[in-house]
């Protein structure tokens, strides 16, 4: 079987534009991110600073990086375990949160007079910081793992309320009327309608929400909790030994990948849900 010239060139420009593709994409990270390293170095070259260079992390804490997974029992885990008990946490609260305040924004949405009166409150609880609620929480549950939840979850379901309330507020009065004139029931507007129109709303709330989930779930687990990444930073802090500013530094970039990689995936959902309706 022979290549035709004209199939050989094709294939050969097809590659080369994908190069190209993934050549945009990395590229300017990559040299965003090593000048950044080259600067952080620069300035942690003076012998007073108290702040470790690059490559004093990576000499002190490869150990937590190329071990990710041990467990000496107790609270002593590598980043990777303690890690994953911060997302159980995180998602059981923002699962409760997403559940919640989808149903009470599709409530907002749909009836003026709970807009009305539950928009003061929602304004008022919206802006008290996630650690603000810890302390209540403690003296409520009188147990970290149940008052973290709590924290999670009043910290993630506001803007799931007012993102969801506003996409049933933008529903079209066309739609609304193509249901009154069809006599669609309940179940019908609800899935016909209100679902799809709402969905893109609904998935941007769920995108801040989990940002949120995740930033309190690692303030909470620095003052109060058994295990968790929060628990590690909080822990390496009060160890202050040689490798205590290293340590924080690896877990602090982790907890902003991790971060980030649940943003992308809520955000990813949202584009798969939204391209089917």
């Amino acid at each position: 079987m022979t290549v035709t010239p004209s199939l050989r060139s094709d294939s050969s420009s097809a590659l080369l534009e994908t190069l190209q593709k993934f050549a945009k994409q990395l590229i300017p990270p990559i040299v965003c991110t090593a000048v950044v390293l080259v600067i952080w170095q620069l300035l942690c070259l003076s012998p007073e600073t108290k702040m470790p260079g690059p490559i004093t992390v990576l000499k002190q804490t490869y150990e937590l990086i190329l071990n990710p997974f041990y467990d000496d029992g107790g609270t002593s885990k590598g980043l990777g375990l303690q890690i994953w008990i911060s997302l159980q946490r995180v998602m059981v609260g923002y699962s409760l949160a997403a559940i919640v305040g989808i149903s009470l924004g599709v409530l907002i949405g749909m009836s003026q007079f709970m807009r009305r009166g539950l928009d003061p409150m929602i304004q008022v609880l919206r802006t008290v910081p996630p650690l603000a609620w810890l302390p209540l929480s403690l003296g409520i549950f009188q147990d970290s793992t149940p008052a973290a939840l709590f924290v999670i979850f009043i910290t993630a379901i506001w803007p799931i309320v007012i993102n969801t309330a506003l996409g049933v507020q933008q529903i079209p009065q066309d739609y609304n009327n193509v249901a009154k004139v069809l006599r669609l029931s309940g179940k019908e507007y609800f899935f016909n309608i209100l679902v799809p129109s709402t969905v893109p709303y609904v998935f941007g709330g769920l995108r801040i929400g989990i940002g949120l989930a995740w930033l309190a779930i690692v303030a909470a687990e620095m003052l109060k909790a058994e295990g968790g990444i929060g628990f590690f930073i909080w822990d390496a802090y009060n160890a202050g030994n040689e490798n205590s500013m290293s340590q924080i530094i690896i877990a602090v970039l982790y907890v902003g990948l991790v971060g980030l990689a649940l943003d992308r995936l809520v955000n990813y959902l949202g584009s798969l849900i939204v391209s089917e309706n």
